[in-house]
């Protein structure tokens, strides 16, 4: 069995989610998938509880390690600092305080940003001296916030090293860094994470050089005649706002015109839609049928300074993002000796071979656990699939291999940005430079993360044994 196919479509160093969504989506979907092997025996043996599938934990052990490389045994405060209006809202930011707070000698709290104060020239919150603080945005909208509330707490954990992720991951952090990857300097990275780079470059009139190394004198122009098999992108962008992709958004002059107004766009060469894709099994109550169909999906590894802490499923439309309507899937390790084509096809048949009474009851067991964890996020409840996602154990470890290469290139991208050989590339307010060089990342404790459009095997239309 190979490892895997496809490519990553970007990655995240800023503040990337997810790691507690998994976990609550594991809980869900082993207790769906139980519930289905009762009504309708599955001879596939699936786990659910593989560590990769519950990142939180991983992360909250980088968290409580970072305390404790500067504390020692002593107990400390861990802030999670993110948006007031998200507050209430981003249920896996009020479970990552919840499980700080569980670990013997450490306090979880989740405040807004100007709930920081300075009592004495330390930085705290609530009267307590802050140890760690985990700051759930980017340092774009840290400017912004500092600018409204005067932030000099936050600032001052960001010059002390106190803040994760590092503020200093900030330039590299924009989808530009692909062109870096794909363009003259790709040599001086890994050849597996080049190799799953789709070709990218920074979208405004130039000439440049193509994704089969062709000239290409005016890339609008080109770009134009090519946009069926092609990406646009915000270089900056989260949840999908502004994206554009050729074969969902025919019209190529509306997304032209979109990205040169916004000025900080990305093109990128496309992703064949079918290999990163998979047939779902889905209940449709408007006219009570069982039907297979085909949805896009989303594989996010999330990677600490120690390796892989573990990942994401979602799945959905283009783009999959839960932000632009999107959802998560289960994910399950494959343990009988079979291929994951073989067992998603035993899967789904014997989902749709249910009567719809049974799947409905189903359903409805998966939407009250949804309610009771509160497994929302800013749209409203998140969907799920009523499938798992399936991957082999050697999958995972190439996977591993994978994600400890990208964590080396991501450090190389920033000695070039430090070395200054980046500045052409790199378009940041002056402000929020200044708050990067504040604290260099330098492989320090982070949490970061790639969205792989990849295949493990059950996408549709072309056979892999």
């Amino acid at each position: 069995m190979r490892s895997f196919l496809g490519y990553h479509s970007e990655w995240n160093l800023g503040s990337p989610g997810g790691w507690d969504y998994q976990r609550v989506t594991q809980i869900i979907g082993k207790a769906v998938w139980q519930r289905i092997q009762q009504i309708r025996p599955v001879s596939v043996d699936l786990d659910f509880d593989h560590p990769f599938l519950f990142p939180v934990y991983g992360f909250v052990e980088m968290l409580v390690e970072a305390h404790r490389s500067r504390s020692g045994n002593a107990p400390g405060l861990i802030a999670v600092v993110a948006e007031e209006e998200t507050l209430e809202d981003v249920t896996e930011n009020i479970n990552l305080a919840r499980h700080l707070d569980r670990v013997d000698g450490i306090e979880g709290a989740l405040l807004a940003p100007q709930a920081l104060e300075l009592k004495n020239g330390v930085v705290c919150c609530r009267g307590k001296a802050v140890s760690l603080a985990f700051v759930d945005f980017n340092s774009d909208v840290l400017l912004s916030l500092h600018r409204k509330h005067d932030l000099t707490p936050l600032l001052q954990l960001v010059r002390e090293g106190r803040v994760i992720n590092p503020r200093g991951t900030e330039p590299i952090n924009g989808k530009s860094m692909f062109e870096v990857l794909t363009g003259d300097d790709s040599g001086r990275f890994h050849p597996e994470i080049t190799r799953r780079t789709p070709w990218t470059r920074r979208f405004y009139p130039r000439s440049t050089r193509g994704p089969r190394g062709q000239r290409i004198d005016d890339l609008i122009d080109w770009t134009r005649e090519h946009w069926i098999d092609l990406v646009l992108k915000p270089e900056r962008g989260y949840s999908g706002k502004g994206v554009r992709v050729g074969e969902t958004h025919p019209d190529a002059e509306e997304a032209i015109r979109l990205a040169l107004a916004d000025g900080s766009y990305i093109v990128q060469e496309k992703i064949s839609l079918p290999l990163w894709a998979e047939e779902i099994p889905t209940l449709r109550r408007e006219d009570e049928t069982i039907r297979l169909e085909r949805y896009q999906t989303d594989f996010r590894c999330l990677i600490g300074h120690q390796g892989l802490l573990g990942f994401l499923g979602r799945y959905g439309g283009v783009p999959t993002n839960v932000g632009s309507g999107g959802g998560v899937q289960p994910l399950a390790v494959l343990r009988s000796p079979m291929s994951v084509r073989d067992a998603v096809e035993r899967a789904n048949e014997a989902v749709l071979s249910m009567d719809y009474g049974d799947l409905e009851e189903v359903l409805r067991l998966q939407e009250r656990m949804a309610v009771e964890h509160r497994f929302t996020y800013l749209l409203g409840p998140i969907k799920i699939a009523l499938r798992p996602r399936i991957i082999r154990p050697e999958q995972i470890e190439a996977l591993a291999g994978y994600c400890e290469a990208m964590w080396l290139d991501c450090l190389e991208l920033e000695k070039m940005w430090l070395s200054g050989e980046l500045d052409e590339i790199i378009r940041i307010e002056p402000e929020e430079l200044e708050i990067a060089r504040m604290q260099p990342w330098r492989g320090q404790p982070a949490i970061i993360a790639s969205d792989g459009l990849f295949s493990f095997g059950a996408h549709p239309e072309m056979p892999w044994p």
